[in-house]
C-alpha cells in the first residue's frame, strides 16, 4: 500500500475536485466531466501503450478515434432499405474488390521474389482495381445519397446493440493500425509522427466527405445508447416516486400543492440527467478498470519487460533474438485498438456522430499532453493525466470567469477591459493547459506519476 501512496493521494485530490464541481455547480456537470475524463483516460492508455511501452510516436490518434465513432453508426443504426436497394449491392461488390486486391497483393509479395516484375504486377492490380471501384461505386453513391438526403442519404447500419460497436470500433482501429504499421513503422521517429498524423487527416477527411457511409458533415443524430432516455425516466412512476422519497423533507416544507408539484417536476428532470450519467459512468468505469488491470499485468509480465528493453535499446534487444518489427507492429495495433474503443465510447455518450469535430491537428496534441502530464510508461499516470487535463480543459472557462469577475468587480459592467476579458474567458483553457504543462516539465519532467519499475 505504501508504494501506491502517491497514486492514492493524486487520485483522491482529483476525485475531491470533481466532488467540489458537483457541490458548487451541479452534479450533472460533475458527472459529465467524470465520464469524459474516463473516455480521455482510455485514449491516454492506448497512447501510453505505444509510447510508454515501446517508444512509438503516434500522432494519428484522432483517426482511430473517428473509426471508433464510425463503428457506432455502422453497428447500431438501423439499415436504410431504399439505399440498400439502389446501391447496396454495388458497394458490397466494391468491398469485395478491395479485399481481393489486398489478398492478391499479399499473395504476389509472398510467391514472387523482389523484382521489377513483382512491382509491375502490384501496380497493375492497384490501377485496375481502383478503376473498377470507381466505375462501380460512382453511380451507386449518387443514388444512395439521393435517398431523402435531409433524413438519410446513407446506407445505415446493422441495427445491433450499441455496446457491440465498442468491440467493432477496436477492430476497425486495429485493422487500420495493421496497414499503417506495415507501411510506416520502419520510418524514423519524426517521420513516423508525420506519417501517422497525415493518415489520421486522410481517415477523417474520408469520413467527412463520403456521405453514403455516415452522412458526412450532415452528422448522424439520435444514436442508440445503453442507458435509458431522460424523457422516459421523467414519465416513469417508479422514478418519480424514488425522487419524491429522496427529497421528501424538502417537499414537505412546501404547503402549496402547485408549488410542490412544480418543484417535484424540476427535481425529476435534474435527477433523470444525473441517473443517465451515472449509468454511463458505471459502464465507463468497468472499461477503465478492466483495461487498467490488463495493462498492469502486461506491463510487469515478461512481455512488458521485453517491450521496455526494446524501447530502451533496440540494438541490444535485437542481438538477444527479439523480433523488433513484429513486436512494434503488435503494440501499435494494441494501442490503436484501445483508442478505437474510446472513440466508440465517446460517440455512445454523446448520442451523435459529428465527423467535423475530429480535428487531428488540435485534439491529438491534447491527448499527448495528457500522457506527458500523467507520466509516460505508468498506467496510473496515463489515467490521471486524462483526468487532470480534461478537468482543466472544461473548468478553465468557469475558473477564469470567476477570477475575472473578482478582479474587475470595481470596474463598471460596460468597461472595455472587463467586457473583453469576459468574452475571451473560454480561451483561457489554452493558457491554463500550457502553463500546467510548463510547470510539469519544470518540476516533474517525468510526469505527476512517473514510470516506476517494480523488480520481481
Amino acid at each position: 500500500m505504501k508504494k501506491y501512496s502517491n497514486v492514492i493521494a493524486a487520485y483522491s485530490i482529483m476525485l475531491m475536485l470533481i466532488i467540489l464541481v458537483g457541490i458548487f455547480q451541479s452534479w450533472s456537470i460533475a458527472l459529465s466531466i467524470f465520464n469524459y475524463c474516463m473516455i480521455s483516460a482510455v485514449m491516454t492508455m492506448g497512447a501510453n501503450i505505444q509510447w510508454g511501452y515501446a517508444g512509438l510516436i503516434n500522432f494519428g490518434i484522432m483517426g482511430y478515434t473517428a473509426l471508433g465513432g464510425l463503428a457506432v453508426v455502422l453497428v447500431s443504426v438501423a439499415p436504410v432499405p431504399e439505399s440498400w436497394r439502389v446501391g447496396g449491392l454495388n458497394m458490397m461488390t466494391c468491398l469485395a474488390l478491395i479485399i481481393g486486391m489486398i489478398f492478391s497483393i499479399k499473395y504476389i509479395l509472398k510467391k514472387i521474389q523482389k523484382s521489377k516484375k513483382r512491382n509491375y504486377l502490384i501496380a497493375a492490380i492497384i490501377f485496375i482495381g481502383l478503376i473498377l471501384i470507381k466505375l462501380i461505386s460512382g453511380p451507386a453513391i449518387e443514388r444512395i445519397e439521393a435517398v431523402e438526403p435531409a433524413k438519410f442519404g446513407f446506407l445505415g447500419g446493422l441495427g445491433m446493440p450499441v455496446l457491440f460497436s465498442w468491440i467493432v470500433g477496436a477492430f476497425f482501429a486495429a485493422g487500420l493500425a495493421y496497414i499503417v504499421g506495415k507501411v510506416a513503422l520502419g520510418l524514423r521517429a519524426d517521420y513516423l509522427a508525420i506519417a501517422t498524423l497525415l493518415i489520421a487527416e486522410i481517415v477523417v477527411s474520408i469520413i467527412k466527405h463520403e456521405d453514403w457511409l455516415a452522412r458526412g458533415v450532415k452528422n448522424v443524430i439520435g444514436l442508440k445508447r445503453p442507458a435509458p432516455y431522460e424523457i422516459d425516466l421523467q414519465t416513469s412512476s417508479w422514478f418519480i416516486n424514488l425522487v419524491e422519497r429522496l427529497h421528501s423533507t424538502k417537499l414537505a416544507a412546501i404547503n402549496s400543492l402547485s408549488e410542490k408539484q412544480e418543484l417535484l417536476n424540476q427535481l425529476v428532470i435534474n435527477a433523470s440527467s444525473v441517473y443517465v450519467k451515472l449509468c454511463f459512468a458505471g459502464m465507463f468505469l468497468v472499461v477503465v478498470i478492466t483495461l487498467l488491470i490488463v495493462t498492469q499485468k502486461a506491463l510487469y509480465s515478461p512481455w512488458g519487460r521485453m517491450m521496455r528493453a526494446i524501447r530502451d535499446n533496440e540494438e541490444a534487444a535485437s542481438a538477444m533474438g527479439k523480433n523488433i518489427v513484429k513486436q512494434h507492429l503488435f503494440i501499435f495495433i494494441l494501442g490503436s485498438a484501445i483508442v478505437g474503443i474510446a472513440g466508440a465510447m465517446m460517440v455512445t455518450n454523446d448520442g451523435l456522430f459529428t465527423p467535423g469535430s475530429y480535428r487531428p491537428m488540435r485534439y491529438t496534441f491534447v491527448i499527448w499532453v495528457m500522457v506527458i502530464v500523467g507520466g509516460t510508461g505508468n498506467n496510473f499516470g496515463a489515467i490521471l493525466g486524462g483526468f487532470v487535463v480534461w478537468f482543466l480543459w472544461v473548468q478553465a472557462a468557469p475558473m477564469a470567469l470567476f477570477f475575472i469577475n473578482l478582479s474587475t468587480a470595481h470596474l463598471p459592467e460596460t468597461n472595455a477591459l472587463r467586457v473583453h476579458l469576459i468574452e475571451t474567458a473560454p480561451y483561457f483553457r489554452f493558457l491554463l493547459v500550457g502553463i500546467g504543462l510548463l510547470l510539469i516539465m519544470r518540476f516533474r519532467p517525468q510526469g505527476i506519476l512517473p514510470e516506476k519499475i517494480i523488480k520481481q
